[in-house]
């Protein structure tokens, strides 16, 4: 498929790291964090009814759960959290506390019900001695992929039948066959390998055709490949570094995708934003932390 994407800012908030973006179908809403400021917001798909929250241990990514609360993983720790009161509700389970040069990155609920997310080294000199996990509703941690450096990139095709996954240090893509009763992952592949020019891969999203949308951090762009590795198209995106894409919409056909803001950027850039076209395609519908089972 051959288009064009045209991005428009949707809310210009100079995030330090904007990250994790998340549409709620209920609330018709997106939720998203800025890692950079440990703050988790909230805005309508307009820009309109902004709302944030500070958080002391960080805000790394976030997810939808069940009852309408959040899932929130935070530095070390993966919690709870209550939108319409604004306050953690409990403790899920706590990765890598031990771990003072890591913590945690990209996370999403897979078709198991369970919180995948990964952890990132964060020492200047970056090792590959990060991993990606599983979190059941009852917090039981699962480490099921090893040897990352950032993990990055989560993402599951339409039948969840495929679990997509990077490193964002690799830099490289995987995919996983994936048992959406079990959790289990097997037939790991490697699907590409990307380099700072490509776009290093971060957050992604997958589409209902098969597509898997990568953030291409260091390269200013928006990558879409097929299932099997091909780069189908390569989107300019306006500002140097989107960091996750992520349908939204009753349609699930509005695209946001978040931003980072790299030292020096101009005053009055709009690097740290939030940005929204229309795809032509429509993505993945998101999935919920099972915490009813609590």
């Amino acid at each position: 498929m051959s288009f064009n994407l045209t991005f428009e800012c949707m809310l210009d908030l100079r995030c330090t790291v904007a990250e994790s973006p998340v549409y709620d179908d209920r609330r018709n809403c997106l939720f998203f964090v800025d890692i950079g400021k440990g703050a988790l917001h909230r805005a309508d798909l307009t820009g309109a009814g902004h709302i944030a929250w500070t958080f002391e241990q960080g805000a790394c990514c976030v997810a939808l759960a069940h009852s309408g609360r959040l899932v929130l993983a935070q530095r070390d720790r993966v919690v709870l959290f209550d939108p319409e009161s604004g306050a953690i509700v409990s403790e899920i389970a706590s990765i890598e506390a031990e771990r003072p040069h890591t913590r945690l990155n990209d996370g999403k609920v897979g078709p198991d019900g369970a919180f995948w997310v990964g952890t990132m080294h964060e020492a200047l000199d970056r090792q590959p001695v990060a991993s990606l996990y599983r979190v059941t509703p009852d917090g039981a941690v699962e480490r099921k992929v090893v040897d990352v450096v950032c993990s990055n990139g989560l993402a599951w095709n339409a039948d969840g039948s495929v679990l997509f996954h990077s490193d964002s240090r690799g830099p490289w893509i995987d995919r996983w066959h994936f048992d959406p009763a079990t959790g289990a992952i097997s037939g790991r592949r490697r699907l590409v390998v990307l380099d700072e020019a490509s776009g290093r891969p971060d957050g992604a999203a997958t589409d209902v055709e098969g597509g898997y949308w990568s953030a291409g951090v260091s390269a200013g762009v928006l990558n879409c490949f097929s299932a099997e590795g091909e780069l189908v198209r390569t989107h300019r995106f306006p500002v140097p570094a989107p960091t996750m894409p992520c349908f939204a919409g009753p349609d699930r056909k509005t695209l946001l995708v978040t931003s980072l803001r790299p030292a020096g950027a101009a005053e009055h850039s709009p690097d740290g934003g939030i940005f929204v076209t229309r795809s032509p395609v429509a993505g993945v519908a998101v999935q919920r932390f099972d915490d009813l089972r609590l």
